[in-house]
């Protein structure tokens, strides 16, 4: 990455000091980011909380940053992608393809896009139901190569019925802006679609059952590559409990329910731990997270 690219990524990041490392580890005399241990999974603050952070983002216009070559990243993606959501469901290793509480129990495996939205509306499967304002379903290209997953909706979007919309989504939108990638290019959804109460995390019985949704979005979407925000998706997409400290650094697979071939998954820090005072040196660690995800991309 060029210098020009790379300052306006950090600024976008909030990033305001960085040191770059050599490849015997030697690092070049720049001032370097503070460092301190990594957060473990419970890294996705409440909106309501983050708002009141201090943290200003500059903004990041596309035509500065990216070249010519990130323009049609996104768009690449297979022509069969809705024939092999038909045929594979990525279950997300819930094993599940019906929820209950939506009419006769509907198997979602069948479900178009249609369907699928309707049924989240209509869903009264765990108690997150009684208190919602909305459902917050998902939102971008139903055929995005690039697919991120967050836990839950926050205060804004409970109002709004739309994920990633507070300053955590704020952010994420620079952060996209960053890589070249507009918003309406990726897919975004979360592993629940009602806001738990005080923004806690979703329990696992509320995960459970919103569960066969999440599979089918992403088999409907058929991403080459997802996106795990924070540790309670990364630990709902990979069946796991490591931390996103843990996790991130590597590329993991989300195996389909139906069998077949895994989904490369990429773990990073949920946007709104960015927000957090003491983050200067995850910020880093999430611009070598996003760097992989291009990478990748292209490779696809």
């Amino acid at each position: 990455m060029n210098e020009f690219r790379r300052q306006h990524y950090l600024r976008a990041m909030g990033i305001t000091l960085w040191r770059v490392r050599t490849v015997d580890g030697a690092a070049e005399a720049t001032p370097d980011v503070a460092t301190h241990a990594a957060p473990d999974a419970a890294n996705a603050a409440a909106e309501a909380t983050t708002d009141s952070a201090s943290d200003a983002l500059p903004q990041v216009t596309l035509s500065e940053i990216a070249p010519a070559a990130l323009d049609t990243v996104a768009a690449n993606t297979d022509s069969s992608a809705a024939a092999r959501a038909n045929a594979d469901v990525a279950g997300i290793r819930t094993g599940a393809e019906t929820v209950t509480g939506v009419g006769p129990g509907l198997p979602t495996a069948s479900m178009d896009w249609r369907d699928l939205q309707a049924a989240v509306a209509e869903c009264r499967a765990c108690r997150l139901c009684e208190r919602r304002t909305n459902t917050v379903f998902g939102t971008g290209d139903q055929h995005a190569a690039l697919m991120f997953v967050g836990e839950a909706p926050g205060h804004d979007e409970d109002l709004r019925g739309e994920p990633f919309v507070g300053r955590a989504g704020q952010l994420l939108n620079r952060m996209l802006q960053a890589m070249r990638l507009p918003r309406e290019q990726v897919y975004i959804a979360n592993v629940v679609k009602c806001r738990p109460p005080n923004n806690r995390n979703p329990n696992p019985d509320e995960m459970a059952a919103c569960g066969p949704f999440l599979a089918r979005q992403i088999a409907l979407v058929r991403p080459r590559l997802l996106v795990a925000l924070g540790g309670v998706a990364a630990n709902h997409l990979l069946a796991t409990t490591d931390s996103v400290g843990r996790l991130r650094g590597r590329i993991h697979a989300c195996q389909p329910a139906g069998g077949g071939e895994g989904i490369p998954t990429i773990v990073t820090y949920h946007p709104s731990y960015y927000l957090r005072p003491h983050s200067t040196a995850d910020k880093a660690k999430g611009w070598q997270d996003l760097q992989r995800v291009l990478k990748l991309l292209h490779q696809a």
